[in-house]
C-alpha cells in the first residue's frame, strides 16, 4: 500500500463534504477521490460518476485508480455489500459488510439483535400480518410506534394518536405496500419519552474509539414541531451527567460489539447508537432507539470538525483491522450546525434555485459550509438540488460561540425557499 494513500469516498451529502474535507486535511491520506460527490465536495476531491450500490464496478474503479483506501458514507451501499466486494479484492474499507449493515437495513433484524444480547431498547412485537399488527396495538398506549422494517429514505417510522390512525398506517404498509419492500415487515414498539442522544464509536471489531455525543433536531419547525426530517441541525458534545458515556459503553457498546463477534460479524467501520435517556429515580435509563452503521447526517457536521487528531489515519487503520496501534482520539470546543432546507421539504420542494453567499467564508471565523443538496446548473452557477441543501457549522471554544458562528454564517446564504430552524441546540439551555 502506498503512503499516504489514495482514497475514495462514496457518497454526495453533507456527510461525505465534512468526510472529504477531513482526508484532504489527513497526513495519512494522498489524492482524494469522491462518487459521486456534489459542488462543495468538488472543490477538495475529483469526484467521478459511479454507480455506488454496485460493488464490481465500485472494486473495478478502485483497482484502476490505484485506490488504497474507500470510506463509505450512505447506508445504501452498505446494505448492497459493497464493503464486502472491495474487501474480497483486497481493498481496505471503513464501512462494515452486509451482514452488519442489517443492523440498519432491517428494524426487524436490529431489535431481535438487542433482544438476543441483552441490549435495553424499548418492549416490541414483529408483525407481518394485519392481525397481528391489531393485537399488538391493542396492547399499546398511544402515541404508537410504528417502524417500517427495511430501509425507506427516513419515511419508514410513525407516530400515530389513534387506534384507528395506526391500523391505517399497518394495513397501507402490508397491503397497499406504500413503502415496497421495506414494509413487509413491520415492528410496533412501546413508547419511550426522553431526550434522544447520538453516539458515534468507531471500531475494527476488537479496539474501538468513542466520539463525542451529538444531538440531532428531526422536527422541521422550531419547537420540535412539525413532520419528521432527515435533520435539520446538530450539536456537539451534549452536556450529560457524569459517568454516562461510561454506561454507554458498558450497557450498549460493548455488548453490541461480542455480540457481533459471537455471530461471526466483525464490524470495521463507525456505529451509530441512537439512544433514548430517562430521568428515573436510580439514575439514567438509556434505551436503544436505532442503529445505524455510519455516520449520521448532520451529526456528523457537527461531530467530525472537532476532531484534533488526524481522521484519514483513524479510517485507514479501522479498515485494516489496526485501530489499538492508532493514537488516541482528541476532540476539542464544541461545533453547531445549521441545516438550510428548500421550502415544502420535507414534503414538496423546488430545485433549481441560485445560491448566493457561498463566497463568503473568509469573512467568518470558525465556520464551515457542507453542501447536502446542490448541483451547478448549465450557466455554471450553483443551485438547490435537493431538500436539505446545505448546513452551515460553527466551531468554537463554547457552545455559545459555536450556536453563534453557525447563525450568521447561516444567516449571510440566501437562495429562494430557504428556510431553517432558528433553535438549534434548545435542549442544552432548556
Amino acid at each position: 500500500m502506498k503512503s499516504p494513500a489514495d482514497t475514495l469516498v462514496l457518497g454526495g451529502g453533507g456527510r461525505e463534504h465534512a468526510i472529504a474535507r477531513m482526508l484532504s486535511e489527513s497526513r495519512a491520506t494522498g489524492r482524494v477521490h469522491c462518487a459521486p460527490g456534489n459542488p462543495g465536495i468538488a472543490a477538495l476531491a475529483e469526484t467521478h460518476a459511479l454507480d455506488i450500490r454496485d460493488g464490481t464496478a465500485v472494486t473495478d474503479f478502485c483497482l484502476s485508480h490505484d485506490i488504497d483506501l474507500v470510506v463509505i458514507g450512505p447506508e445504501a451501499p452498505l446494505t448492497a455489500g459493497v464493503a464486502d466486494a472491495l474487501r474480497g479484492a483486497g481493498i481496505p474499507v471503513f464501512g462494515p459488510g452486509r451482514d452488519c449493515a442489517r443492523l440498519e437495513g432491517s428494524k426487524v433484524f436490529a431489535k431481535s439483535f438487542m433482544k438476543r444480547h441483552g441490549i435495553p431498547t424499548a418492549p416490541f412485537d414483529i408483525c407481518r400480518a394485519l392481525g397481528e399488527c391489531e393485537r399488538a396495538i391493542e396492547r399499546r398506549e398511544p402515541p404508537y410506534v410504528i417502524k417500517a422494517d427495511g430501509l425507506a429514505a427516513g419515511k419508514g417510522v410513525f407516530l400515530p394518536e389513534h387506534k384507528a390512525e395506526a391500523l391505517g398506517i399497518c394495513r397501507e404498509l402490508l397491503e397497499g405496500r406504500a413503502l415496497g419492500d421495506a414494509g413487509r415487515a413491520i415492528v410496533l414498539e412501546d413508547y419511550l419519552p426522553g431526550r434522544e442522544l447520538t453516539v458515534f464509536a468507531v471500531t475494527d471489531g476488537k479496539s474501538y474509539r468513542v466520539l463525542p455525543p451529538s444531538r440531532d433536531h428531526k422536527r422541521i419547525y422550531d419547537g420540535d414541531k412539525g413532520p419528521n426530517t432527515g435533520g435539520m441541525g446538530a450539536y456537539s458534545p451534549v452536556a450529560l451527567p457524569a459517568g454516562l458515556m461510561d454506561k454507554v459503553a458498558d450497557e450498549v457498546l460493548k455488548p453490541t460489539l461480542s455480540g457481533l463477534a459471537a455471530e461471526n460479524v466483525p464490524y470495521r467501520g463507525v456505529i451509530y447508537m441512537g439512544l433514548m435517556l430517562r430521568e428515573e429515580r436510580d439514575g439514567v435509563k438509556i434505551s436503544v432507539v436505532e442503529y445505524n452503521v455510519r455516520f449520521g447526517d448532520p451529526e456528523a457536521q457537527a461531530v467530525l470538525p472537532l476532531l484534533s487528531g488526524d481522521f484519514g489515519l483513524l479510517a485507514l487503520k479501522t479498515a485494516l483491522g489496526e485501530l489499538e496501534e492508532c493514537p488516541e482520539t482528541v476532540f476539542s470546543g464544541h461545533a453547531l450546525c445549521v441545516v438550510l432546507a428548500a421550502g415544502g421539504y420535507p414534503g414538496e420542494f423546488k430545485r433549481g434555485a441560485e445560491i448566493f453567499g457561498l463566497d463568503r467564508d473568509a469573512e467568518f471565523e470558525g465556520t464551515y459550509v457542507f453542501h447536502a443538496g446542490t448541483a451547478v446548473n448549465g450557466e455554471g452557477k450553483i443551485v438547490s438540488n435537493g431538500g436539505r441543501v446545505l448546513a452551515a457549522t460553527g466551531v468554537g471554544p463554547t457552545f455559545e460561540s459555536a450556536k453563534e458562528r453557525a447563525y450568521a454564517r447561516a444567516s449571510a446564504i440566501r437562495f429562494d425557499g430557504m428556510y431553517y430552524r432558528r433553535d438549534i441546540g434548545w435542549s442544552e439551555r432548556a
